[in-house]
């Protein structure tokens, strides 16, 4: 095969890495994925014959040509196409539309790599030119912009000093892949990066393009679909994964930038070690019980034991780094009297000589010598042995275990400060400081463990074990149901993590469904049962309840909720034991299902700034915790964008956001991505608290709420949701279609996650999860979620007088209303009527899928023609390029799975339920999510 990645001239291709815009830019993109394609035909052919390559080029041009006839207006040539299609697939058996739904799905899984590989390159390509500092979100562009407007280098800390963002992981059935999978996918991504560098020899390009075809084949020999639905244990390893792949390099990295970025726009010289905390992490993987009966007790000592493991094991790898390379002598340069007697103190407790101990080893490396001592107290903090019994750590395993992280950070800054006395300041910022770093992000815990469970639960077992009254006290007391004392069991489980060395493993505990002050003393006293101490004391920071408002109604009360509890003087007492702080959970995918994309982001919106108003009010610090997904349906969408909407005034600068499965890959899979991530996390949260846009006469989005806009959003709301539950809500035909024009009922088979669909088995909206909600809009191309009711909203809006010349104003400036279009817009993208209506066909009763089918198809026009017209435009993601080409370059694939998927349903529903059937519809569910790039 022909060198695919070798250029005409390595000055050409140092020429697309310096390209601002344009094709140049480009092209190094359509290298990658063309590349890869050949390198997927040829395994193709290899593994699975001629015939299945020529079938996949058949249905890709076909799929294009739809496509081009459609782009054209060419309706009835493209519908024709359409069903031609249809009937090649209708003929296939089901071996055949298994291999060809991995085949497309493969290319997905290619080209995302590939268009991860370009985010990198043009990260770089950034940097190399020196415009890092004009991206949008970068941080050196929010304190350039800061500088600009006035706001001076003391103020500008004291702003940076404000924020803390914690990204929770989160275990929902979003994420598709294997964890087996997301490893060849890593090893394809490296190999691509090797291809990126200037130059490399034809023999090395040669030898990647081999260990490429031969990482395909594995893919192409690997089951794609699990055979069993993954354990909770599986879920926690996975979410584990992401630190030894990216967080842990990453974190020293991004605070480095920091400074860099201080230096380079105020002239503050600040070392990483002086930096403030910015980040920490949290995970509700192993502590989200809300729902999810295999999220045990003993699943939640795991899944802290088991972050404390990986953790340690790090900490031991870098302490054992710095023994390896701090070889400072005594004989060259003096040590520190601190450390001298914290070494001759460690000693003293062997009750054994200095000679005894080391012998001649590290004889004046006396720095190597206390680091021995402090990497046998981790062994004994990991419970470990020194594997070579004739080694120090053997020696030195009578020294106690680190009983706190402050213990180990206490060692290693008299080590940073002794260096830095002694002229070795530039040996602690590259030895030393990350590690430090690390140790007051991490503690000896890794991350928090949220404890999530239901309302509804905590009053069933209140109810159960205050049962006791003196009518019945001569009756012999029933034994709890299981779940009442599953519930009791967990709050005992937190008391002992709490009796630990890390009490602050666990420290909130989120609460469903809450509505009322009562949800939220309901959890003390469950905590009263099971020995846990709620208030803060000392090193254990306590058990904060956090109440997640979910339902439209539930955000609308939020405010008065709270009022009522920060005003009990029991609870005052509590909050003041906590720093006076309160964390409060909005939750966006409930609510979006509740009341549709509109009336959710609105009344997320007010909430969020009413509770900020209400916690000044009571003398509380409000901290928010955002439960977005991955797709725009729950919550998701940019994250600078979102986080620079917050509400002006309602943001002090700490903020826990969950990343929900499938968006961990796409965020935290690669060190230069991570660190790309939470870069923006930190400058959008800075960029809000700072708002140098309002300080700018001339400014644009400043955030500020003008009272016409209010007005407007609170119609537009009204509007839409009242519209959204006479048509999706309130409508019984709706959930019937929803449940056979989709493949909500085949995520079983997809062993996608370890959680149920359904909290129960009642068959309701209630009931239903807004995961497998959104999930099913989404597989069947509708994605009603994102877009249901804003075209009608907008359309009655427009034809007030001044109406469109209002929302074009608020599509100019406001960033909420920005926002929610550029969100809709892109679901709008993503969407596919034509495809749509394959699925609908599903419907046996042809009333219903008419009717349903016919109102949605309406409402999906009105909202595309709506949209249109309020950003101006004459197509979507006219102003968003990139998108605009990925999706194009897309569809021909995701096309022919989703007619291959609609084939299979049919015939699973006409009674071919086999194994063969699930197992093929399972990996078109996997394909179209890679192809989207969102599974729900």
């Amino acid at each position: 095969m022909s060198l695919l990645w070798k250029p005409e001239s390595w000055s050409q291709r140092l020429a697309e890495l310096e390209a601002r815009t344009g094709d140049l830019k480009e092209a190094p993109l359509r290298r990658d994925v063309r590349s890869l394609g050949m390198l997927l035909g040829e395994v193709l052919r290899e593994q699975a014959g001629e015939s299945l390559f020529e079938k996949v080029e058949e249905l890709r041009q076909s799929a294009i040509r739809r496509r081009e006839a459609q782009a054209e207006g060419n309706l009835k040539e493209a519908e024709d196409r359409l069903q031609l299609t249809v009937l090649g697939i209708n003929t296939m058996t089901v071996e055949q539309a298994y291999s060809l739904s991995r085949a497309f799905a493969f290319y997905f899984e290619l080209i995302n790599l590939a268009e991860t590989n370009h985010r990198k390159r043009r990260r770089l390509s950034l940097q190399l030119n020196g415009e890092g500092a004009r991206q949008r979100g970068s941080l050196r562009g929010t304190l350039r912009e800061m500088k600009r407007v006035g706001i001076s280098a003391t103020d500008a800390l004291a702003w940076l000093r404000h924020i803390f963002i914690v990204p929770v992981f989160t275990a929902h059935p979003t994420e598709i892949a294997r964890r087996s999978v997301l490893f060849k996918r890593r090893r394809i991504g490296d190999f691509l990066e090797q291809l990126d560098r200037i130059p490399v020899p034809d023999e090395e390009i040669s030898r990647l393009q081999e260990q490429l075809i031969a990482e395909i084949t594995a893919l192409w020999q690997t089951d794609e679909v699990r055979s069993r639905r993954p354990t909770v244990n599986d879920e926690i390893k996975m979410g584990l994964d992401y630190y030894d792949v990216s967080i842990f390099a990453t974190l020293p990295k991004l605070y480095e930038e920091v400074s860099a970025a201080l230096a380079s726009e105020y002239g503050l010289n600040i070392d990483i070690s002086e930096l403030p905390l910015l980040l920490g992490f949290g995970s509700w993987i192993g502590g989200d019980r809300d729902g999810n009966p295999f999220v045990t007790p003993d699943v939640t000592r795991e899944a802290i034991a088991t972050a404390r493991t990986r953790l340690l094991v790090y900490y031991q790898l870098q302490v054992q780094l710095i023994i390896d390379l701090l070889t400072t002598s005594a004989q060259q340069i003096p040590i520190s009297e601190e450390l001298s007697q914290r070494l001759h103190g460690y000693l003293a407790e062997l009750r054994s000589g200095t000679q005894q101990i080391f012998g001649a080893r590290f004889e004046f490396e006396l720095y190597r010598r206390f680091m021995v001592c402090v990497h046998a107290r981790l062994l004994r903090t990991a419970g470990e042995n020194a594997s070579d019994t004739d080694s120090l750590e053997s020696a030195l395993s009578a020294l106690p275990a680190y009983c706190s992280a402050q213990e180990f950070l206490d060692d290693l800054k008299i080590l940073r400060r002794s260096l830095a006395e002694n002229e070795g300041s530039r040996l602690a910022q590259s030895l030393i400081d990350p590690l430090i770093l690390l140790v007051r992000t991490f503690g000896l815990h890794l991350h928090t463990l949220d404890i999530r469970q239901h309302a509804r639960l905590h009053q069933k077992t209140l109810q159960e074990a205050s049962a006791w009254c003196a009518g019945n006290a001569g009756i012999v007391p029933q034994d709890l149901s299981k779940e009442s004392a599953d519930v009791i069991e967990t709050f005992r489980t937190i008391a002992e993590v709490k009796a630990g060395c890390s009490p602050e493993a666990i420290r909130q505990y989120v609460i469903s469904g809450a509505s009322s002050v009562e949800d939220v003393l309901g959890v003390l006293w469950l905590a009263l049962l099971g020995g846990v101490e709620v208030a803060a004391n000392g090193s254990d920071p306590g058990l904060m309840p956090v109440p997640l408002f979910e339902s439209i109604e539930d955000l609308r009360n939020a405010p008065d909720v709270c009022r009522a509890l920060w005003n009990l003087p029991e609870y005052r007492t509590l909050l003041a034991s906590w720093n006076n702080t309160q964390e409060i959970m909005l939750g966006y995918s409930d609510s979006n299902k509740d009341g549709g994309m509109l009336t959710s982001t609105w009344e997320i919106f007010r909430a969020h700034r009413a509770l900020h108003e209400v916690a000044r009010e009571c003398g509380v610090k409000l901290r928010l915790f955002h439960g977005r997904g991955g797709t725009v349906g729950r919550g998701g969408g940019p994250t600078h964008r979102s986080i620079y909407a917050q509400p002006v005034g309602a943001f002090e600068g700490q903020i826990r956001i969950t990343e929900q499965g499938e968006v961990l890959n796409w965020k935290y899979s690669d060190v230069v991505l991570a660190e790309r991530n939470l870069e923006l996390m930190i400058a959008a949260s800075l960029d809000a608290l700072a708002r140098p846009n309002a300080l700018d006469p001339n400014g644009h989005q400043s955030g500020i709420l003008l009272p016409e806009w209010e007005a407007a959003l609170e119609e537009l709301s009204d509007v839409a949701f009242h519209f959204y539950r006479e048509h999706i809500i309130d409508d019984p035909d709706v959930l019937s279609y929803f449940e056979t024009a989709t493949p909500v009922a085949e995520l079983e088979h997809a062993k996608i996650g370890s959680r149920p669909a359904r909290r129960s088995g009642r068959r309701s909206f209630a009931d239903l999860r807004a995961i497998p909600w959104v999930f099913g809009w989404t597989q069947s191309r509708q994605l009603v979620p994102a877009w249901f009711g804003v075209g009608h909203a907008l359309t009655h809006y427009a034809q007030k007088p001044g109406g469109m010349q209002l929302l074009r104003a608020m599509m100019a400036e406001f960033p909420l209303f920005i926002d929610l279009i550029r969100n809709v817009e892109m679901a709008l993208a993503k969407a596919d009527l034509g495809i749509a209506s394959l699925y609908a066909s599903l419907v046996p009763d042809a009333e219903m899928r008419q009717r349903v089918f016919s109102k949605i198809e309406a409402e999906f026009k009105r909202t595309l023609t709506a949209v249109l017209a309020v950003t101006g435009q004459k197509e979507l993601l006219e102003t968003n390029r990139m998108l605009a080409h990925s999706i194009r370059l897309r569809n021909p694939y995701v096309d022919p799975m989703s007619l291959i998927q609609v084939d299979l349903l049919r015939r699973k529903r006409a009674g071919e339920d086999t194994e063969e059937i699930n197992r093929a519809i399972a990996s078109t569910i996997n394909g179209i999510s890679a192809g989207l790039r969102n599974t729900g």
